[in-house]
């Protein structure tokens, strides 16, 4: 019996090598599907960006995989991101109501349209680490959720 179940674990492991190889992850892609909730209306678009490390994020666009505008057409708005690499990914998404395609602040700094993060980091004095926004893309298809939040007006 004992050795049995032995057999067994070291079938698992083996299995487990083999299906997790570098190259078995190299070639997997999935899909991100993204919801944004809590919009305050439906003017303008939401524009989004997704980074695969800490480098550029979350503001710098030129850094981010991928960034794009969508036009706002229901609420909760939802975006799918098909055939990513496995691997960590953060997200960052505005409602840019006035169609300019960055996040407006007033004079202080303070964002004035809605602006979310995946894993909705809590926000204090500043935007989010890479860290604490990143999400494993791993199976066929991850689900994430992004609540809005809104400092001043729109």
């Amino acid at each position: 019996m004992k050795r049995s179940i032995q057999a067994i674990y070291f079938l698992s492991s083996i299995i487990g090598i083999i299906t997790f190889s570098p190259r078995t992850l190299a070639s997997f892609q999935g899909n991100l599907n993204i919801e944004v909730d809590g919009l305050k209306n439906q003017k303008g678009q939401v524009c989004f960006s997704l980074f695969a490390s800490n480098k550029g994020f979350p503001d710098n666009g030129k850094s981010a995989v991928q960034a794009r505008c969508v036009k706002l057409t229901a609420r909760p708005e939802r975006i799918s991101i098909p055939n990513l690499k496995a691997g960590n990914y953060a997200v960052a998404v505005i409602h840019d109501t006035n169609n300019d395609g960055v996040l407006n602040k007033n004079v202080l700094g303070i964002p004035t349209e809605g602006f979310g993060f995946s894993n909705n980091p809590a926000i204090r004095t500043g935007p989010p680490k890479f860290g604490d926004s990143a999400v494993l893309v791993a199976g066929s298809s991850t689900n994430i959720q992004i609540q809005l939040q809104y400092f001043l007006g729109r």
